[in-house]
């Protein structure tokens, strides 16, 4: 299943980038630097699926001790890492030619830095942190507080002057957020197929990590066999 999500979503997400860089028109007042928009975007609402899943996963796995939740739980904190790292970089290419800095202590820039940083901290803790069955439920605690930070991130952006863009409009006919067509599809084009890649990132990941975990426990077998 996760090879036909990825072929799908890869070349979903292909054909976004071929829309967004020669098909949609340019947005008001922004270089063509702006069009990184349509990578950072949908980076961000995969980063930001994968962290539900964090948080679900780890909720189930203390009510059940599901094996399986915590599995997909990893997974996804894994693939939710790899995508919140994307979308500081692009923002950080797209804020070095809007505002010539690398970074702003921007509010919703900020709360996504510190997003990152939990969920690399829970990566880091389940690959360093001793024995999974110790560590997994401690884990599982973090990756549900974790998720409050999205929220956070949203509210700032309502709440919270900064320096984060909106949703654009194009440069011709006016018209407010994604106003053109071709600027709609690239965007949430993109965005499905982004979550349709992470998607088969974290499933492929989860039976990976089930194989790890199965390798592992032969080999205490094996040990204790020896031992006997």
């Amino acid at each position: 299943m996760e090879l036909w999500l990825g072929t799908i979503g890869c070349v979903g997400l292909v054909a976004a980038i071929y829309v967004a860089l020669l098909v949609a028109p340019a947005a008001v007042g922004e270089s063509v630097a702006q069009r990184i928009l349509y990578l950072h975007a949908p980076s961000a609402f995969a980063a930001y699926g994968c962290i539900f899943v964090v948080a679900i996963a780890s909720a189930v796995y203390l009510w059940k001790r599901s094996a399986s939740a915590d599995r997909v739980a990893l997974a996804a904190a894994e693939v939710g890492v790899l995508m919140c790292t994307l979308v500081l970089i692009t923002g950080s290419i797209w804020g070095r030619a809007r505002w010539g800095a690398w970074w702003t202590p921007d509010p919703r820039l900020t709360l996504t830095l510190i997003l990152w940083a939990i969920y690399v901290s829970y990566v880091l803790l389940r690959a360093f942190g001793g024995e999974e069955e110790e560590i997994a439920p401690y884990a599982a605690v973090l990756g549900i507080a974790g998720v409050l930070a999205i929220p956070a991130i949203r509210v700032s952006a309502r709440l919270m002057k900064g320096m984060h863009p909106s949703v654009l409009a194009p440069r011709e006919g006016g018209g407010s957020g994604l106003a053109d067509p071709y600027m709609k599809l690239a965007f949430w084009g993109g965005t499905a197929a982004m979550l349709l890649v992470a998607a088969a990132l974290v499933l492929l990941r989860t039976r990976l990590e089930r194989v790890e975990r199965e390798a592992v426990a032969l080999r205490r077998l094996a040990d204790a066999a020896e031992a006997g």
